[in-house]
């Protein structure tokens, strides 16, 4: 009869204990995951998005959490969009 309410105790114990180390690990991931987003690179002009160099300002700051407050940091332009038509209307044309 003690040994079943000692192993009902442990048993308990230990999916107390594995639940509240989920909750944990989820927390810690929620605010990692809200320090990465504040990384501005993807919307930098510089960043290249190539593996070999991820910025032509700042190579080894790109991509990591000391990038969050960069100097050098110009948000892109939207006149990709207007040349990407261009280039279009122009394949149009030569094919015509």
């Amino acid at each position: 009869m003690v040994l079943q309410i000692i192993c009902f105790c442990l048993t308990w114990g230990f999916i107390l204990l594995s639940v509240w180390s989920a909750c944990r690990i989820a927390i810690k991931g929620k605010n990692n995951l809200k320090t990465l987003h504040q990384i501005p690179c993807s919307r930098c002009a510089f960043f290249t998005n190539d593996y070999r160099l991820k910025c032509t300002v700042n190579p080894y700051q790109a991509g990591t959490e000391s990038a969050i407050g960069c100097r050098d940091f110009e948000p892109k332009s939207e006149s990709k969009a207007s040349c990407l038509s261009c280039s279009k209307n122009n394949f149009y044309q030569a094919n015509i």
